[in-house]
């Protein structure tokens, strides 16, 4: 579901999902890229709604040539968390585009890309095992989610 039609959906509960590391719409430093250190940035959420049960993260690069790349998917983040720190693991991690557990940079072949950072806060937990699919995450979230936020960063390898 896009983010959009989430915001329609959900009118006026949204999260704040910001970064000490990049803006919204910057450019994401090339630490947290396959030509970096290809680790995870800082993240901060606030304006959680109090009923949050849980926390979600999908990130992914809508610019891919023929599909939707998916860089990092978390569930079960604790609702009170506030920060996600550097190269953490804030939740069960999902499978990335690599099929690895883990967050993976950006490292676009051509041009700049955008990586959509969204936070989902969640009535429940979520029972999906590690390594579950972003697509599996998404249908495990419908209708559950109750405030979402986003955060965009661009990048175009340096080299």
């Amino acid at each position: 579901m896009n983010t959009l039609l989430l915001m329609l959906l959900l009118g006026s509960n949204s999260i704040s999902l910001t970064s000490a590391d990049f803006a919204n719409n910057g450019n994401i430093p090339a630490k947290f890229t396959c030509e970096g250190k290809n680790i995870s940035p800082e993240l901060s959420i606030s304006g959680v709604p109090p009923e949050a049960v849980t926390l979600a993260l999908v990130v992914d690069d809508p610019d891919a040539d023929k599909t939707i790349i998916t860089h990092w998917i978390v569930w079960n983040i604790p609702a009170n968390t506030n920060t996600i720190k550097q190269n953490s693991k804030p939740g069960t991690e999902g499978k990335n585009e690599k099929g690895a557990n883990a967050y993976m940079g950006p490292c676009p072949p051509t041009d700049t890309h955008h990586y959509h950072f969204n936070i989902y806060a969640l009535d429940r937990r979520i029972d999906l095992p590690a390594g579950s699919t972003k697509e599996q995450l998404l249908k495990a979230i419908e209708g559950h989610i109750i405030a979402s936020g986003e955060l965009i960063g661009l990048y175009k390898k340096e080299k």
